[in-house]
This record gives C-alpha cells, sequence and structure tokens, in this order.
C-alpha cells in the first residue's frame, strides 16, 4: 500500500482503512482500472431497481377490476373515486419517510435500506394481492410507500459503485431499469390478472386463484423481490466507515480530516442557503406541477379505458390496458436512448420542456375525440397518442430533474434531490386521488351543457399542463450551471 502513494503529495494519497466497506470498494475500483465495463456491478443495479418499480405501476392495468371486486362503491362511477385512493396510497407513504430513508442510508450504509426496500416488496406486496377488501389494500399500499426507500440510495450506490469513467453509465442504468419496470409492471398485471378468467384450463373456477384474482401478478414480482433480497446479502456496501481514535492518527489522517472538517463547515453554510437557490427551488416548484398532472393522468387513463362506455369509457379489458401501457413504456426507453440526448443538445433543457409543455395540450385534449373510434382503429390510435404523451411527459421530468442538478454544487445534490423527491412523492400522492375523484363527478355529469362526461376530465388536466408550462418562462424559472 505505500508503495503504491510514493511521490505522490500527502493530501492526494489514497488510505485504506482495514475494516471499512467502503474503503474495500475504492480499492477494488483502483485496482480494475483498465478492466472495461463492470457489468456485475450494472447487473445489481438492474435487479435492485427493476423489482422496485415493478410494484408501483402493476396495479393500474387491473385496479378499476379489483376495487369494483371490494363492493365499496354505491354505483359505478363511484368505483373511479375510491380507486384513487388506493393508487395514491403508495406515494403518500414514500413522501413521509422518503427523507429519513436518505437520512438512514447517510449514517448506516446504502445496503441495509436497499435489502430493507426489497424485503418490504415481498411482504406488502404479497399482502395487498391477498387483500380482500378496500382499507386492506389501501394499508398495504401505504405500507409498501412507507417502506420504499430505494430511489435515492440506489442512485448514490450507482455513482459510488463504479469508477469515475464508468459513472454516468450507472446512473443511467438506474433510469433505463427503472423505466423498464414501469413497462413490465403493466404487462405482468394486464396478463396474469384475473387468471381464472384468461386461463381457465390452468386455473379452475372456484380455486385459491378465483377468490384471490389479482394475486398472481404480485406474487411474480414479489417472488422475484425475494430471489434479489437473497443475493443482495453479497453485494458490497458503499460507505465508508472510518472508526479509529485520535491517538493513532498519522500526519495523512491529521491532514485528510482537518481538510474534510474545512469541507463540512463549508457544506452546512452552503445548505442554510439551499431554499433560498431561487433555480433550484423554481425549477423543483414546476417539477411538482407537472408530477400532480402526471399522477392524475395516469390514474385517469388506467380507469377511464376500462370504464363502461356509457359512462364516457372505452370498456378495455385488463389486456387491453396492459397492452397500451406496456408500448408506451417501451417506446419510451427507445426514445431516452436513441433521440432524447440530441434533441436536449439541440434546444436546451428549457427550451425542450416549454414546448414539450405546450405540445401536451392539444394532444390531451383530442383523447376525448379518441374516445369516439371503436376497434382497431381505437387501439392504434389510443396507443399512438399514449406513446407520444409519455414521451413529452418523460422530456419534460428529465430536464427539470436536470436543471435542478445543475443549480447546485455537487455536495449538495444529495439534498437537492432529497426535496425534489419529497416533492414529487407529495403530488403524485395527491394526483392519483384527485384525478379519480375528478373522473367520479365527470361520470355523473354525461348530459351537462357545458364540458360533458371525460371532456371535463381532460380539460382540468390540461389547465395543470398550462399552469407549469407558463411557469417553465422567464422571470420564473431561471438556469443556473455549478460544477
Amino acid at each position: 500500500m505505500e508503495g503504491e502513494n510514493v511521490g505522490k503529495p500527502l493530501l492526494e494519497r489514497k488510505k485504506y482503512y482495514e475494516n471499512c466497506p467502503g474503503c474495500r470498494v475504492d480499492k477494488a475500483k483502483e485496482l480494475s482500472e483498465g478492466q472495461g465495463v463492470p457489468f456485475t456491478n450494472l447487473f445489481i443495479i438492474w435487479m435492485v431497481v427493476l423489482c422496485a418499480s415493478m410494484p408501483i405501476s402493476s396495479l393500474f392495468s387491473y385496479l378499476y377490476f379489483m376495487v369494483r371486486d371490494f363492493n365499496i362503491a354505491k354505483t359505478e362511477a363511484d368505483i373511479s373515486f375510491y380507486a384513487g385512493y388506493v393508487g395514491c396510497a403508495f406515494m403518500f407513504g414514500r413522501c413521509l419517510t422518503s427523507v429519513m430513508w436518505g437520512i438512514v442510508a447517510d449514517r448506516y450504509g446504502r445496503k441495509p435500506v436497499i435489502m430493507i426496500g426489497i424485503i418490504a416488496i415481498v411482504i406488502f406486496n404479497t399482502l395487498f394481492g391477498l387483500s380482500t377488501n378496500f382499507w386492506m389494500a389501501v394499508i398495504m399500499r401505504f405500507l409498501l410507500g412507507c417502506f420504499s426507500g430505494l430511489l435515492g440510495p440506489v442512485t448514490a450506490y450507482a455513482t459510488e459503485l463504479f469508477r469515475e469513467e464508468h459513472q454516468a453509465l450507472g446512473v443511467s442504468s438506474v433510469t433505463a431499469s427503472w423505466g423498464a419496470g414501469l413497462v413490465i409492471g403493466p404487462a405482468l398485471g394486464g396478463y396474469l390478472a384475473q387468471p381464472v378468467e384468461k386461463y381457465p384450463h390452468i386455473f379452475p373456477k372456484g380455486s385459491f386463484w378465483d377468490k384471490f384474482a389479482y394475486f398472481f401478478p404480485n406474487f411474480i414480482i414479489s417472488a422475484f423481490a425475494f430471489i434479489v433480497a437473497v443475493g443482495c446479502i453479497w453485494i458490497p456496501e458503499t460507505l465508508h466507515n472510518h472508526n479509529c481514535s485520535n491517538e493513532s492518527m498519522d500526519n495523512f489522517e491529521a491532514l485528510e480530516i482537518g481538510s474534510r472538517v474545512v469541507g463540512k463547515e463549508k457544506t452546512n453554510q452552503k445548505k442554510e442557503k439551499l431554499l433560498l437557490n431561487w433555480p433550484l427551488m423554481s425549477s423543483i416548484i414546476i417539477f411538482c406541477v407537472f408530477s400532480l398532472h402526471d399522477g392524475a393522468y395516469h390514474e385517469v387513463f388506467s380507469l377511464w379505458t376500462v370504464s363502461p362506455q356509457r359512462l364516457g369509457g372505452l370498456n378495455f379489458t385488463t389486456n387491453d390496458v396492459g397492452n397500451v401501457l406496456s408500448i408506451s413504456g417501451l417506446a419510451v426507453i427507445v426514445y431516452q436512448i436513441t433521440l432524447y440526448p440530441f434533441v436536449r443538445r439541440t434546444t436546451g433543457p428549457i427550451g425542450i420542456a416549454r414546448i414539450s409543455g405546450i405540445l401536451t395540450i392539444p394532444l390531451l385534449q383530442s383523447y376525448t375525440f379518441i374516445g369516439s373510434l371503436s376497434g382497431f382503429a381505437l387501439h392504434i390510435v389510443l396507443s399512438i397518442a399514449s406513446i407520444l404523451k409519455n414521451i413529452l411527459a418523460v422530456t419534460i421530468t428529465t430536464c427539470l430533474f436536470l436543471l435542478q442538478n445543475r443549480a447546485v454544487e455537487q455536495h449538495q445534490r444529495g439534498a437537492a434531490n432529497g426535496i425534489s423527491i419529497t416533492g414529487l412523492s407529495l403530488f403524485k400522492a395527491i394526483g392519483p386521488a384527485a384525478g379519480g375523484a375528478l373522473l367520479t363527478w365527470s361520470q355523473k355529469r354525461m348530459d351537462a351543457s357545458f364540458l360533458p362526461g371525460t371532456q371535463m376530465v381532460f380539460f382540468v388536466l390540461n389547465t395543470v399542463v398550462a399552469v407549469g408550462t407558463l411557469l417553465t418562462f422567464k422571470p420564473f424559472l431561471v438556469e443556473k450551471r455549478t460544477t
């Protein structure tokens, strides 16, 4: 170890502590120089994020039918109202605990938080599939959200697990695997829910699968999460833990720790000004507005497509919804990998976010006319509209996320992202409940003279988009670049 440091200035020498897990990872990274992309680390990130993202969206394909079977809604139009609360429970729980899990990850390590989150999926996602009433479903989703502290720590973990030249690949793998989970989740929910009706030769009527018609997709996801949880026993911890006494410190350690103290003092001073950083806070405010719209839109879309035609719906099956959501998610992944980098470089993050918001308004209003189609034409046109809508939404959120990280210095990005994720979870919790209530209200005024039925729903959703788009103009939104 001493030979590696010969000829280097004192403060540039790397010292590895024998019992520190973070030092072991750093040493392994140094020894792996020139060995190419660490595919094992990529596989770890993919599996962890994939099993964390699938439960979030898997229920949207069958939520309407699940709430209907709970027999809590007095009328068919009330189903959407109750479904909104099931949809928002997860995000509400995550909103309450996301900051806490970030603190735990910084103090005790990324690995414990990752394992707790995955074990929570095994337990609460399974119990959600076994829900026999509305309140059990809401509580299970809420508890799943409370223990879902993966997103922030796993992003930090992806950065710390890779060498500097591969860190961008590690972070992008989080986004890609998260998107893949949002594709696979609705597909599993659409194809595997109500198996007795879809596959009567395999699942007989009157069996366990008939009583718990929505258990199968949740069981598959929980089984996958269990395998990942077992595999996580052997993943490395990346958090540094240097327990040493003052008497045992040599000159190197004293200078190293002294430099860290100075850095921490500067960090604390700048953290006090984080909430006064207007470029950061303006982008977070706009991010929250679009998160409100996004949460409401996904809830409305999944409920509107399966609602009966007499209530302005499309009368889709769970398979139909799963097909549309899966195609849209796959298209978004392809777009992010191929076209998005070029589009962002051409117009800049603020410009493309603004254009995407403007284009969303006429596209979303066209949904009311799409509902008048039928047959194959309906499926094709709706799939195209859904692809475009999700591409525009992803473009907006990605650009805003980029602006947030540019607005602060590197050592402040963890705290800034914590604020952003808390706001995201809060407004995505409000969105599904508001969207479900709005759809229920609209279905009770099908004969109204002003914006009857679902026309009112898409008008309100467009109003939220318009507000968010207006906020992207100066003087409200200001771009700031830091190192």
